[in-house]
């Protein structure tokens, strides 16, 4: 019965419901992502990138792989075409991404590192906190990639014994223009202000583990910029009742760092840390930032 061909046409019929007819990055018949797709999304170890220019308050972020050939094809396809198989596949990249940067996080913990990643890690799970899309993004795609994606992270991440789960707290306080065309000056124009964080979540942020604020793409980091930005404004008036007063009983301020281009009043909306004591006596957060793929020249940092 099941081997004449009306059933075996009925069965490619209803499998072609189920599982999509062509590789999300290549094309090829019968495959969710073949190995060779697979291989370029996650077969090599996740890399610390940086754009250029950097926009600024940008956390530490390491990256899946570059942003080219099959991985593009394989993000576009579940973004833009709602190839939803794939998201297993992107949430095991963005896993790998999330691993390599709390590895960062917890040598600057032992005081190798620097920047954000010598915060001292809290306990609990990783908290995933993925960059909304625009609204109107998500009427016409029908979901949110990075969100999506960011469940299928914390998934992985819990099965391999690394307790995390998704936060997403970010909301957009109005509408941006459409980033494409725009260069990196004028992404970070439009998106400066345009994040914040949910009414009450602030509990929330600061009751888990390492923050890692995630995404799909990066490519001039302005997006991860506005949502650290948004995070670190949601926490530090937090940050400064639970420090207490100074000697001379104003609030303790959370730490900063001299990052460059970064000027007084700067730092002053950027604190550094929040939500755990350090040795100071100041209050630390983890912060960093893991995507599944970023522009090919951010990689270049690792080459210098």
């Amino acid at each position: 019965m099941w081997g004449t061909p009306a059933v075996r046409r009925w069965w490619t019929d209803l499998t072609d419901l189920v599982l999509p007819a062509e590789c999300g990055g290549c094309g090829k018949a019968r495959a969710v992502l073949c190995t060779r797709c697979r291989t370029a999304l996650s077969g090599a170890p996740p890399c610390r990138v940086r754009p250029d220019p950097e926009p600024p308050g940008l956390p530490a972020v390491h990256a899946a792989a570059p942003y080219a050939d099959e991985v593009r094809a394989t993000l576009l396809a579940h973004k833009e075409r709602g190839v939803l198989a794939l998201t297993g596949p992107l949430g095991v990249a963005l896993a790998g991404a999330v691993r390599a940067g709390l590895r960062g996080t917890r040598r600057g913990a032992g005081g190798t590192g620097s920047g954000e990643a010598g915060a001292v890690r809290r306990r609990g799970p990783v908290l995933l906190v993925p960059v909304p899309s625009a609204r109107r993004s998500v009427r016409t795609r029908g979901h949110d990639p990075a969100r999506r994606i960011a469940l299928a992270a914390a998934g992985e991440l819990r099965r391999t014994g690394t307790s995390a789960r998704v936060l997403a707290v970010l909301r957009q306080r109005y509408a941006v223009a459409d980033q494409s065309g725009l260069d990196a000056r004028q992404r970070l124009d439009n998106l400066t202000g345009a994040l914040t964080v949910t009414p009450g979540a602030v509990g929330l942020l600061r009751g888990g583990g390492a923050l890692v604020l995630v995404d799909d793409l990066m490519t001039t980091g302005a997006s991860l910029a506005e949502a650290a930005r948004a995070v670190r404004a949601a926490t530090a008036a937090a940050v400064e009742s639970l420090a207490g007063p100074d000697t001379y009983g104003r609030a303790r301020s959370a730490v900063y760092p001299a990052e460059a281009g970064e000027g007084r009043e700067e730092r002053k909306t950027v604190p550094l840390m929040a939500g755990r004591y350090g040795g100071d006596g100041v209050i630390r957060e983890a912060i960093c930032a893991a995507v599944v793929a970023a522009s090919p020249d951010s990689f270049e940092i690792n080459r210098n």
